[in-house]
């Protein structure tokens, strides 16, 4: 699975993107959050409840009780606004 980070994630996280393999266990947007935040003081910061951050799955917007599964692209970013 690949991960992607926009903004300040990216600049958290110190990476644009990441591979990862992630458990059996892991088939929705919220199972793979949890999972991120557990994967390192940085990850639990930037994943933290009440921090806002969006994904998308296979660059369409995702909800927390969408599927993700091996090979799908995911991307974190915090919420855009227009102006």
């Amino acid at each position: 699975m690949k991960i992607l980070y926009f903004a300040w994630l990216r600049e958290k996280l110190g990476v644009a993107e990441e591979e990862i393999t992630p458990p059996a266990g892991v088939v929705t947007v919220r199972d793979l959050i949890a999972h991120m935040a557990a994967r390192s003081p940085a990850h639990a910061e930037a994943f933290a409840a009440g921090k806002g951050v969006r994904c998308a799955v296979n660059l369409d917007f995702a909800t927390p009780d969408d599927p993700v599964k091996p090979g799908d692209e995911v991307a974190f970013f915090p919420p855009v606004t227009g102006g």
